[in-house]
């Protein structure tokens, strides 16, 4: 729109200069060697426009012509540049979809055609890698390493090919220079933390996890809970040489993490060695609202030594009101009350837990107890003790598929820091929930039809003396009312002679 109003306006003042000119018409003359040369005024202005566009296409072929091989030169390095874009587009799309022919020819096309720029280095040495050709991958990236705008991203390569050659030193040198250049980089700090976690520096591992926070590299909660788990890890290894050192660590990291089972775990136990019972007592309630743990319910009901087994039944009774009757609180208030010899108590609090498919510590707890009252060689203990073999599996430290008694502040398979996880491991092999198929029927050598095809127990008849195993296991008798008599060994299948034997071995069997 603008550009045909400045042209219809051109036009305008041309139209009116050309009136103009005729409106005064004038003479020109031109006097030269001699020479007199006159005309009008609107002939010489002609003359003069096409002069001018003469020699403005004269200066045009001449230019052209000088800078014509200049001109042939920039067309080839175009068409060359547009060809090694197009390769190394080429490279890394047959890099992405894992084709390392195609990728190792684009690479050379790309290089031989671009030069050694950063792509290309970076597209040679990930079509080395994708080729199996490592030396060939190390080679580009050290190439990268040696360029100043691409040092980071070589030391980066150089790092993943020193991990997967399992050269550990290599690696945390590679990543402690990357750190340096650019103390930004996440997998360069990362690296650094794990290097230093894996070698217990726990304080240099704190000011690697601060300088990451200050730059903004992670969430401000997550650095909290991770120099709290750092912490924890020290106070661990000062707890038996250095208690007071200990002290001072397992007190900051219980104020960055008040719910660090670990933590408050060394706090407390550190605290009631110095008298301060109160302080102690805080800290252990707080992390057990958080997260029931045996450890912290073992620490809470021996704060304060000599105490009495009623006092402590008294104080594990505390810990059930504040969690609100968690599992965890019942088995502390039955191993309380079993060490106050009140067995009625102890039943009572597992009760709940009996009647809803028992974990192994639970069965534990009932085999202590039937011990404790009525000997270790009773037959109720021996049963519970046969069922927490089977039975499923409780809470305990996870990380990274790895199970484990106690808490680590890293991973012992990736390295990782506060991988472990108070949790119940996955059932792997989940046993039996009802006790009476768990004893097969005893096959007689010399009557292999009493064997039941079916894999559930041998059918128990009203003439068998010998009282059915969910009898047996309610009534905890240890061995039957009375003894049976010898099956004829030609005793048919489903006979009572034959299912009163089966019956009977079954019996001792759980005995």
């Amino acid at each position: 729109m603008w550009r045909a109003l400045v042209f219809l306006a051109l036009l305008a003042v041309a139209a009116y200069g050309a009136v103009w000119i005729a409106d005064h018409p004038g003479t020109v003359t031109v006097v030269w060697n001699g020479y007199e040369i006159g005309t009008s005024l609107a002939i010489a202005l002609t003359g003069v426009l096409v002069a001018a566009i003469i020699l403005g296409l004269i200066w045009a072929i001449v230019t052209g012509v000088i800078g014509l091989p200049a001109s042939i030169s920039r067309s080839t390095r175009e068409r060359r540049r547009n060809k090694g874009l197009a390769s190394l587009s080429r490279g890394m799309i047959a890099v992405g979809s894992g084709d390392p022919l195609a990728a190792r020819r684009h690479a050379g096309d790309a290089e031989r055609l671009l030069g050694s720029q950063p792509l290309t280095l970076l597209l040679k040495a990930q079509a080395a890698q994708i080729s199996g050709d490592r030396d060939a991958a190390e080679q580009a990236f050290k190439r990268m390493a040696d360029d100043p705008e691409t040092r980071v991203l070589g030391l980066r390569g150089l790092f993943v090919e020193a991990r997967r050659r399992e050269d550990e030193g290599a690696a945390r040198a590679y990543a402690a220079e990357a750190a340096r250049l650019a103390p930004s980089v996440t997998w360069a700090n990362e690296a650094v933390l794990e290097a230093q976690c894996a070698d217990g520096e726990w304080s240099a591992a704190t000011e690697t996890v601060e300088r990451r926070a200050a730059l903004g590299l992670m969430d401000k909660h997550a650095a909290r809970r991770q120099r709290a788990v750092l912490l924890t890890a020290a106070a661990q290894r000062h707890e038996a040489g250095e208690p007071e050192t200990a002290t001072e660590q397992a007190l900051k990291a219980v104020k960055l993490a008040p719910d660090l089972v670990p933590a408050a775990v060394i706090a407390g136990r550190l605290l009631a060695r110095r008298n301060d019972l109160r302080k102690a007592a805080k800290i252990i309630e707080a992390a057990w609202k958080a997260t029931p743990h045996p450890e912290l319910g073992k620490v809470y009901l021996n704060l304060r030594t000599g105490d009495s087994a009623r006092d402590r039944l008294a104080r594990a009774e505390t810990l059930a009101k504040l969690s609100s009757w968690d599992p965890e609180s019942r088995l502390v208030i039955a191993q309380a009350a079993s060490e106050a010899k009140d067995f009625a108590r102890a039943r009572e609090v597992l009760a709940p837990l009996v009647d809803d498919r028992p974990t192994a510590r639970v069965c534990r707890m009932m085999a202590r107890l039937e011990a404790a009252e009525h000997g270790a060689d009773s037959g109720r203990s021996r049963e519970w003790l046969a069922r927490a073999a089977r039975a499923p599996r409780d809470p305990a430290w996870v990380a990274d598929g790895v199970v484990s008694e106690r808490w680590a502040p890293v991973s012992p398979v990736t390295g990782r820091l506060d991988a472990f996880v108070w949790k119940t491991p996955p059932e792997i092999l989940a046993g039996p929930e009802d006790d009476d198929t768990s004893v097969p029927a005893s096959p007689e050598p010399t009557a292999p039809a009493a064997i039941p095809a079916s894999p559930g127990p041998a059918p128990i008849t009203t003439d068998s003396p010998a009282p059915s195993t969910p009898g047996f296991l309610q009534t905890g008798a240890g061995t039957p009312s009375a003894p049976p008599s010898p099956a004829p060994v030609n005793a048919p299948a489903g006979s009572p002679a034959a299912t009163q034997t089966t019956a009977a071995d079954r019996a001792r069997r759980i005995a």
